[in-house]
């Protein structure tokens, strides 16, 4: 009786996938998700780049090979900021070689020789285009508000942060930052009353191996609050030559010196490192 029903259960599902459509029934059975909406891809989409002589423009885009000319002239304008009536448009290789213009607007882009990663350069034929019109943007109006103008208003986010007393507005958050920035200053006053002018030390920065150099400044500086070590480094792992924000603490070869926290400096017998080019 068991076998009998098998049986049958497997005519049964033999009629069923007969009578239905296969690439349905095996999207059911293995759950495969329905193909996205929306236009298919184009294989054919060529890619390419454009450029334009009244801009430092250089951009890679994709463009259907039945775009006509005059709708490219559009979406190239959007792209340079060139008037698209007054682009006259040329094809290059990637040998940067002129192969025809793209003028015509009766015209697809697939009607020209255009192959991947060839180059569309838009030359810019008005009268009244200026080379780097859209690059310079010092040469754009900005608007500006001196610092106490933006203090007075109660539109902005520094508004907003005191009115809810946010970050620094808020007097407990506020008290206990100096709190702990006074601590820190203790701290860094006792580490660098062991550290002198001359001692041979290794720098332990974070995220950095040991660095071995010369301390050659040991205070507080006009840069930054605390306290500070200005380190010699004996290779060119530094930020500068002991000069900050046109203020000097000290002299070294340029790259050879950085300001480090005396938490991060230990003094001691540190010779400086002889690398063998022979040693590996």
């Amino acid at each position: 009786e068991r076998q009998a029903r098998l049986r049958g259960g497997m005519r049964l599902r033999r009629l069923f996938l007969q009578s239905c459509d296969p690439v349905a029934v095996v999207k059911v059975i293995f759950h495969l998700p329905e193909p996205p909406s929306g236009p298919p891809h184009n294989p054919d989409m060529l890619s390419v780049f454009i450029t334009c002589s009244t801009s430092a423009i250089n951009a890679e885009r994709r463009f259907d090979p039945s775009t006509p000319i005059s709708k490219l002239k559009g979406m190239i304008e959007i792209i340079t900021g060139a008037s698209a009536d007054a682009l006259d448009l040329r094809l290059f290789d990637a040998q940067n070689h002129e192969i025809c213009a793209m003028n015509d607007a009766s015209k697809t882009i697939g009607d020209y020789p255009v192959e991947n990663f060839m180059r569309i350069h838009a030359i810019n034929t008005s009268t009244r285009a200026v080379v780097g019109e859209f690059d310079d943007v010092s040469k754009v109006e900005k608007f500006e508000l001196t610092e106490d103008e933006y203090a007075q208003r109660k539109d902005t986010v520094r508004a907003f942060k005191e009115r809810n007393q946010i970050g620094r507005f808020n007097p407990e958050l506020a008290a206990k930052a100096a709190e702990q920035s006074a601590q820190r200053d203790i701290e860094g006053q006792d580490k660098a009353a062991t550290i002198a002018v001359g001692n041979r030390c290794e720098v332990s920065a974070s995220g950095q191996p040991p660095r071995r150099g010369t301390v050659r400044f040991v205070g507080k500086t006009k840069f930054q609050q605390g306290y500070w070590v200005g380190v010699q480094y004996d290779e060119p792992y530094g930020k500068h030559n002991g000069t900050v924000e046109g203020v000097s603490y000290f002299s070294c070869p340029d790259k050879y010196g950085a300001f480090v926290r005396p938490a991060a400096v230990e003094v001691g017998d540190f010779p400086e490192e002889n690398f063998d080019d022979d040693e590996m």
